[in-house]
C-alpha cells in the first residue's frame, strides 16, 4: 500500500525518497537485511523492527520534515512523535482495534493525526479522534477487464478460521462450482489444526489448494474466476484481496461483516450475504454482474491516485511532500518534506 502511495505521490509531482529492505527495487535506500524476513512472526521480530527503526531515524537525523507519516505501529509512532523531526505526525491505523490499542491511540491523539482505513474500523472506536478515513488502494491491472471467465470460485487469504475457508467449501459444493483456495497455512496456533481438520480432508479435483500464489499466476487465477468468495468470521477492517478481485472485474461474495458493506456495491461489484444460504444464492446469480462495470467502479474507488489525494488532504493541514521508509515486515514510515519549487502550492 505504501509502495503505491509513494509511487503515486511522485506522479503528482512530489519528491519522494524511499528507505527499505535489501532486495527492494527502484530507487530504494536499503536499511534492513533481506535475511531478516525469516524472523518475521517469531520471537526475533521485535528486535529486527527496533533495529530497523533505529537505522531509519539515524538516517533522518539532522533533517527537518513538515510531516512524518507512520505505518509501522506503536514503536514507530512514538519515535515519530518524540523525534522532533516534524511539526506534524500522521499515523495510519492498520488492523483490528483492541481495547489496549484504543487506550494507546487515545493517549497520543493530540500529538498525531490518526487515520483509519475504513468506516467500520473507525466505528469500532468512536472515542478516538481521527484526522481522516482513507481506504487502501491496490495496483490496478494494466489490461482492460474481460468478460470471459470460468466457473470456479476463489478465496485468496491465509488459511485460518477467521477467513472461513470451511464455509467457502460448503458454498462451492452446494453451488456445484469448483473452488480454489490460495494462501499460506498459519503454522502456529490454531491455523495448522484448522487446515488439517477442516480444509485438507476436502481437497480434491473440485477443491484445489495453492499455498504460494503471487504475481502473474495470482492475477490470472483471480481474473478467470467467476467470483471471489470471502465468508469472513471476523470484522476485518479492510479486505485487500476483495478489492483485488473487483478491480479485475471479478465480483465478490462476502458475508456482511466489518468493512464488506462499504467495499462491495450490491449487484455491481458483488453480493453481500447474511449466511451460507445467501452466499449460495449469490453464487447462482453471478451472471447478473456486469464484469466491465464491476472493474470500472472498483478501479475508480480504490486507485492509488484516489488514495494519494485523500492522504494529501490530511497532510495539507500542515504541508505536503513525502519521503517513504519501508520496514522489513511490510510496514512503513513516510516522512514528508516540502518541495521548495515555485510551482508547488
Amino acid at each position: 500500500m505504501v509502495h503505491l502511495l509513494h509511487t503515486e505521490l511522485r506522479r503528482m509531482g512530489h519528491e519522494v525518497t524511499v528507505f527499505g529492505a535489501e532486495g527492494s527495487g527502484g530507487d530504494v535506500t536499503m536499511l534492513a537485511d533481506a535475511a531478516w524476513s525469516h524472523d518475521l512472526g517469531g520471537p526475533a521480530e521485535a528486535a529486527r523492527q527496533a533495529t530497523y527503526l533505529a537505522r531509519v531515524y539515524a538516517a533522518m537525523a539532522g533533517r527537518r520534515f513538515d510531516v512524518i507519516h507512520d505505518h509501522t505501529g506503536f514503536e514507530g509512532l512514538l519515535l515519530a512523535i518524540q523525534s522532533g523531526l516534524a511539526s506534524e505526525v500522521v499515523h495510519t491505523i492498520h488492523g483490528e482495534l483492541t481495547q489496549p490499542m484504543i487506550t494507546f491511540y487515545k493517549e497520543v491523539a493530540e500529538q498525531a493525526r490518526l487515520c483509519a482505513i475504513s468506516l467500520s474500523q473507525a466505528a469500532s472506536a468512536p472515542d478516538i479522534k481521527l484526522a481522516g478515513i482513507v481506504h487502501n488502494a491496490v495496483e490496478l491491472p494494466t489490461a482492460p477487464p474481460g468478460v470471459a471467465h470460468e466457473r470456479y470460485l476463489i478465496e485468496v487469504a491465509r488459511i485460518t478460521p477467521d477467513k472461513g475457508q470451511h464455509l467457502a467449501i460448503q458454498v462451492a459444493q452446494r453451488a456445484s462450482r469448483k473452488l480454489i483456495l490460495a494462501g499460506k497455512v498459519e503454522r502456529s496456533g490454531e491455523g495448522l489444526q484448522y487446515f488439517e481438520e477442516q480444509v485438507e480432508p476436502f481437497l480434491s479435483p473440485t477443491v484445489e489448494y495453492y499455498p504460494n500464489v503471487a504475481g502473474a499466476q495470482k492475477a490470472r487465477l483471480i481474473s478467470r474466476a467467476a467470483a471471489g468468495i470471502f465468508p469472513l468470521q471476523w470484522a476485518e477492517p479492510f479486505g485487500l484481496a476483495m478489492v483485488e478481485c473487483m478491480v479485475a472485474g471479478t465480483p465478490v461474495l462476502a458475508l456482511r461483516s466489518g468493512s464488506t458493506p462499504e467495499l462491495i456495491e450490491e449487484g455491481v461489484t458483488g453480493f453481500l450475504a447474511e449466511d451460507v444460504d445467501d452466499l449460495v444464492e449469490g453464487a447462482n446469480r453471478l451472471e447478473e454482474i456486469d464484469r466491465v462495470r464491476c472493474a470500472t467502479v472498483a478501479r475508480e474507488r480504490f486507485s492509488p491516485h484516489h488514495m494519494a489525494e485523500r492522504y494529501v488532504a490530511v497532510y495539507r493541514r500542515g504541508s505536503v511532500e513525502v519521503e517513504v521508509f519501508a520496514s522489513p515486515n511490510g510496514q512503513e514510515i513516510a516522512a514528508l518534506s516540502r518541495r521548495r519549487a515555485a510551482s508547488t502550492p
